[in-house]
C-alpha cells in the first residue's frame, strides 16, 4: 500500500500535530506513506514532520485555489504511484474525493471536529459515497458523522488521534508563596472560547471575587484574534489575570509549569492539549464539548462546563481557586492515570491498524460510486 496522507496545512497547534504519530502506524502496518500539503500557512507544523522522518511534499499555493490544488495533488499522487488516499479535514477531503474519482484510488476520510460549516456539510454529505471509510477522532465526532453525513455504520471507525506517554514532563504541585499558574494552549481563534474566558473573568471581577492566593493564566497561541482578545480584557479590567506568551513550539515544557489547565472551547474534536493536560497531571476545567466530556470526571480529574456559558465557567474558576492545592495535585494525578489508560500506545496502534486491516480489502482501479442524492 503507498497512502498519500492529504492534510491541509502545516500550521502549528492545528490537524498536523498528530500526524507522525498516525503515520508510524500506517508504517508499521506495512504501508508507505506520503503526506501531501494543500497549503502551508504558518509552516510551524513542519518541524516535527521533518524529525520523526515523514515524507512531506508542500503545494504552494493558497486556500481559494482549489482547482490548482485538485490539479497539483493528482499530479503528485500519479507521480508518487499511491494506491489509497487518507485526507484530513474538510477542503484536503472533497479535493480528495474528487482526486480519487478521477485517479479510481480508494479515499479513507477523517472527521476532526463538531462543527462543520453548512456548505462543507452539506458538499460532504452529498459526496459521502466517494470515501470508501470514514475516521472520527472522538465519540462525538463519530456520532456526529453517522448522523449528519449520513455514513452507514460499518464504514465508520473511531480512532482517537492521541496516545499517551508515561515519560511525558509532570507538572510540579503549588507550592506556599506561590502564584498559581492557569493555561491554556491554542489558537487564537473563536472556536477556542477565549473571549468566553474573558467574560468568566469579568464576572469575577464584577463580583467582587478576590482569590485565596494571587494566580494568572497564560494563553500559549497566535492568531487573527490576538488583538480583539487583548481588548477585551483591557476594556474588562482583566488584563492583570493573563498573558499571552504567543505560540509554544514545547507544549509539554508549557504544561509542566502550570497547576490546573483551562479548555473553555466552544466546539472540538479530540481536543489533544486538554489531554495533553491531563497527562502532565494538572487538574482541568473544559467545555463540554468533543472528547472531552467523556474523558474528564466531574470533580474527580476537574470541571466540565457548557459551551459558551460564562457564568458557569466563571463558577468553575471561583471553585478551583479556592481549592485546597492539595486537592487540586490529586485531582491532577487521577487524571493522568486516566489518560494513561485510556488512550494507551497499544489501544492508539490497534485501532489504526484495524483501519488499515479494512483498507487493504478495499477496490482499486474501480470508479467511486457517485451519490446522487442530497436529502
Amino acid at each position: 500500500m503507498r497512502i498519500a496522507y492529504v492534510i491541509n496545512s502545516l500550521e502549528g497547534g492545528g490537524a498536523a500535530s498528530p500526524v507522525p504519530a498516525i503515520v508510524r502506524v500506517l508504517q508499521g502496518a506495512g504501508a508507505q506513506v506520503r503526506v501531501l500539503v494543500l497549503t502551508r500557512r504558518n509552516g510551524k507544523a513542519l518541524p516535527a514532520l521533518e524529525a520523526a522522518g515523514v515524507d512531506v511534499s508542500i503545494r504552494e499555493g493558497g486556500e481559494k485555489d482549489h482547482l490548482a490544488a485538485l490539479l497539483w495533488l493528482q499530479r503528485e499522487m500519479r507521480a508518487w504511484r499511491a494506491t489509497h488516499l487518507w485526507t484530513s479535514l474538510s477542503r484536503a477531503t472533497l479535493l480528495g474525493q474528487v482526486a480519487g474519482a478521477r485517479l479510481r484510488l480508494p479515499v479513507v476520510s477523517w472527521q476532526h471536529n463538531a462543527y462543520l460549516k453548512p456548505w462543507n456539510e452539506r458538499l460532504l454529505r452529498w459526496g459521502r459515497h466517494r470515501s470508501a471509510l470514514w475516521v472520527a477522532d472522538s465519540h462525538q465526532v463519530a456520532e456526529l458523522t453517522l448522523k449528519r453525513l449520513r455514513i452507514e455504520p460499518e464504514r465508520m471507525f473511531t480512532w482517537p488521534i492521541f496516545h499517551g506517554d508515561p515519560n511525558a514532563p509532570l507538572a510540579r504541585p503549588w507550592q506556599a508563596g506561590e502564584t498559581l499558574r492557569l493555561g491554556s494552549l491554542g489558537r487564537l481563534h473563536p472556536a477556542k472560547g477565549y473571549d468566553v474566558l474573558i467574560g468568566a473573568l469579568a464576572q469575577l471581577k464584577r463580583d467582587g471575587f478576590t482569590p485565596p492566593v494571587p494566580f494568572t493564566i497564560a494563553i500559549a497561541g497566535e492568531g487573527a484574534e490576538e488583538a480583539r482578545l487583548k481588548n477585551a480584557a483591557l476594556a474588562a479590567g482583566v488584563e492583570d489575570w493573563l498573558n499571552w506568551p504567543g505560540f509554544t513550539s514545547d507544549p509539554p515544557g508549557f504544561l509542566a509549569g502550570l497547576h490546573l489547565y483551562l479548555q473553555p472551547s466552544r466546539r472540538e474534536g479530540f481536543c489533544i492539549a486538554a489531554h495533553e493536560a491531563m497527562q502532565a497531571a494538572l487538574p482541568v476545567i473544559v467545555s463540554a464539548t468533543g472528547e472531552l466530556p467523556f474523558t474528564v470526571i466531574e470533580g474527580e480529574t476537574g470541571l466540565i462546563v457548557p459551551p459558551q456559558d460564562e457564568a458557569a465557567l466563571a463558577l468553575a474558576l471561583h471553585t478551583m481557586l479556592e481549592t485546597d492545592p492539595a486537592r487540586l495535585a490529586a485531582m491532577g494525578t487521577a487524571g493522568r492515570a486516566r489518560v494513561l489508560e485510556r488512550f494507551s500506545l497499544a489501544r492508539f496502534r490497534e485501532a489504526g491498524e484495524a483501519i488499515v486491516t479494512r483498507m487493504k480489502d478495499l477496490p482499486q482501479g474501480k470508479k467511486q460510486d457517485r451519490n446522487t442524492t442530497d436529502e
